[in-house]
């Protein structure tokens, strides 16, 4: 029987992913001439691992490349080899060209390999092998360079092979040791579907191997399969590695002729990696999501037990279904419905539970980046990381990952000072970037903490009032003048950055928060560090919200959004522009919103001091929603309405009510951008109403 190895590539891929960020975690402590010899063991188990992997399922490229920096490691883990400055970035650089050439092969695409053969003749220098693969050491002995032969080799296997337990795949890898090598697999004997067999091998081969080794030892790969397989060696010349050599310093479309038989091949099994780079240029694919969650098994027993209840209290329900109805069956079926009811919730947070992963997942990201570009910037940074277990849904830590990369760079290239500013402000030399997260009740909290110079709350200013964003007569607190680095397009760098810009793109990071239901806030201090606050809910499957009556439709307005809900007292409403309320609510200016008029609803109620107004906020700008009662307040499963129907401005999503019903879920910034409270001049209007209403 045979077995279908790509159902096995998945699993490889995430054990892979997961390797490389081991090998990325160790490399980054490791200190050279300090190193720790488990450290380097567990480096050179997880490189080791995915070349064994990578060749198993004929992932060539990776192991091929993952052979010279497993060489590497070996050396030094066995005191052959001192570790530098110089290995450690460069085995960090092979990092990041795994994890491309990985992601590349899970995208099902061929990988640009450019990078990789670049690397790999860095390690093969390191290692004193030159590019082509000779020894430098002999060549500095010996004037003449080593001679580089090519061999056509044929290997045409009996049909019983398998059956004396060899297996052709590692005699290709062993080769492929050799020098380079080009593998071509004809498949021309392959007999009808009916006629095959799982035990007999219909495959043959044709290799040109590139080397300075002689015919034996290509012959000893051989020696196990003499008597159970045709062989041919047969020497080309040199031809080869000088095409090899052509292409790596002018890569080239190469045209190879071939035999009748090659008219044959099934496919190229394994390419010269030059060659390869020389044809294939293809975009880097996007980072593929992770597909599958890894879950302790204390998670799924507690699953188990919850639908065990859940069977029990069914069983009980029915056997009351059964009996005749009197006051003690309904009693029973009263308590029963209680219950289920208590299963059911016990049951959704074990579920919810599973999607729960700890948030070190993101976190493990950002010492490497940290240490990149704090040698890029020549600034020295310590990084903390707390709350490591915090946990989070999957979903939204697959999404707050990139904001949260933004917010470091920013602290890293404008928020510390560089060494001698912070030596001459009489600070520690070395800045400190803290990540933090916590839980705040049905919310966690993420906080982006640096000791460097903070927010030049004056310039901000003076930009703003140039961009005409606020005037000169505005009198804003230091907060406020912090915010308006979210405003979109909004900047105060001086210079363009290819590591960030202080405030560059933070209405982005904003904006892709909110996405979340989530908000971010800045606190600074100048000469004291800034703290950026990042608000997130713990999973974007469930909601708590407020149910409300607009006309005959029921809304849910995320509880997280609420500030307050009230009685409207119309003496501290005015009127500004054609259409537009304002209420004063203590020290605080509120438009008012109608959802009615926003939704296009008939029969609300239009008076306001008959209605009630539910006062929100998002941005740090509160708005009053108009509406007709307040209903319960209930969790709510959230459905895409961009997934099952189409986007809705104003709209983040949909649920099902108990009685069948769909109902809309409220997006706060939506509302606002929709009612035009953004648009240029809109402040004005306020600021107008202010006025009005402090003159009366």
């Amino acid at each position: 029987m045979s077995i279908d190895l790509s159902q096995f590539f998945e699993v490889f891929f995430e054990e892979s992913f997961e390797g490389l960020d081991a090998m990325e975690a160790e490399l980054l402590n490791l200190v050279p001439g300090e190193e720790d010899l488990e450290t380097i063991n567990t480096i050179f188990r997880a490189a080791h691992s995915i070349k064994g992997g990578s060749g198993t399922f004929g992932f060539n490229s990776v192991s091929d490349f993952t052979h010279v920096l497993e060489t590497l490691l070996d050396q030094i883990r066995e005191g052959k080899r001192e570790l530098t400055a110089e290995h450690v970035n460069l085995l960090l650089k092979a990092v990041d060209c795994l994890r491309a050439l990985l992601s590349a092969l899970q995208a099902e695409q061929d990988p640009n390999l450019e990078d990789a053969i670049a690397l790999r003749i860095k390690f093969e220098e390191i290692l004193g092998v030159n590019q082509s693969g000779a020894n430098k050491v002999a060549a500095e002995e010996q004037p003449a360079q080593p001679e580089f032969n090519t061999y056509q080799i044929d290997f045409k296997p009996h049909h019983h092979l398998f059956k004396t337990g060899n297996e052709p795949l590692y005699m290709i890898s062993e080769l492929a040791e050799l020098g380079d090598l080009e593998t071509l697999a004809f498949h021309n004997e392959l007999p009808d579907i009916t006629d095959l067999s799982a035990d007999d091998c219909f495959l043959s081969w044709r290799f040109f191997l590139n080397t300075v080794k002689d015919e034996s030892a290509i012959r000893e790969i051989f020696e196990w399969v003499e008597d159970d397989a045709d062989i041919s060696i047969t020497l080309c010349g040199g031809l080869f590695a000088e095409q090899q050599q052509a292409t790596i310093e002018e890569p080239a479309v190469e045209n190879i002729e071939s035999s009748p038989e090659v008219a044959e091949v099934a496919e190229v099994v394994a390419v010269n990696p030059s060659k390869k780079a020389a044809t294939a240029k293809v975009t880097t694919p996007a980072a593929a999501e992770s597909t599958s969650i890894r879950v302790g098994i204390d998670k799924v027993d507690s699953l188990i037990n919850m639908v065990g209840e859940l069977v029990i209290t069914q069983a009980m329900l029915s056997q009351i279904g059964e009996q005749e109805i009197t006051e003690t069956t309904i009693a029973s079926l009263q308590e029963g419905l209680a219950q289920l009811a208590h299963n059911t919730r016990d049951l959704q947070e074990s579920v919810m539970r599973i999607r729960m992963l700890p948030i070190s997942f993101v976190f493990s990201r950002f010492p490497r980046l940290v240490r990149d570009i704090s040698q890029k910037l020549n600034k020295q940074v310590e990084l903390k990381l707390l709350g490591e277990q915090t946990e989070l849904d999957k979903t939204v830590m697959e999404k707050i990952s990139d904001p949260m990369v933004h917010l470091v760079r920013n602290s890293l290239d404008h928020g510390l000072e560089t060494v001698e500013q912070r030596i001459a402000a009489g600070k520690d030399p070395v800045g400190k970037v803290t990540l933090n997260a916590f839980h705040q009740g049905g919310n966690i909290v993420i906080e982006i903490m640096d000791d460097g110079q903070g927010l030049n709350t004056e310039k901000i200013k003076k930009k703003a009032i140039a961009n005409g964003l606020v005037t000169e007569a505005d009198e804003l607190d230091a907060d406020e003048i912090n915010e308006l680095i979210f405003m979109p397009g909004f900047s105060t760098a001086d210079e363009v950055s290819d590591i960030s810009g202080r405030g560059v793109g933070m209405d982005v990071v904003r904006r892709n928060i909110q996405s979340l239901n989530g908000s971010v806030e800045v606190s600074s201090a100048a000469g004291v560090g800034s703290t950026f606050t990042i608000r997130l809910p713990l999973t974007l499957a469930i909601l708590d919200g407020q149910l409300v009556r607009v006309a005959k439709h029921t809304y849910i307005i995320p509880l997280i959004s609420i500030v307050e809900s009230l009685q409207i007292d119309i003496s501290k409403v005015s009127r500004v522009g054609k259409d537009l309320d304002v209420l004063r609510l203590r020290d605080e200016y509120i438009p008012i919103l109608r959802l009615y008029t926003i939704f296009n609803h008939q029969g609300a109620i239009e008076t306001l001091d008959k209605t009630l107004l539910v006062v929100v906020e998002s941005d740090n700008q509160k708005i009053g929603l108009l509406v007709d009662d307040l209903l319960s307040q209930q969790q709510v499963v959230i459905k895409s309405l961009e997934a099952n129907y189409q986007k809705v401005d104003g709209v983040s999503g949909a649920t099902i009510l108990g009685d069948g019903r769909v109902s809309l879920i409220v997006d706060i910034s939506g509302l606002i951008k929709l009612s035009g409270l953004r648009k240029p001049g809109s402040q004005e209007l306020i600021i107008e109403s202010k006025a009005n209403l402090e003159a009366s």
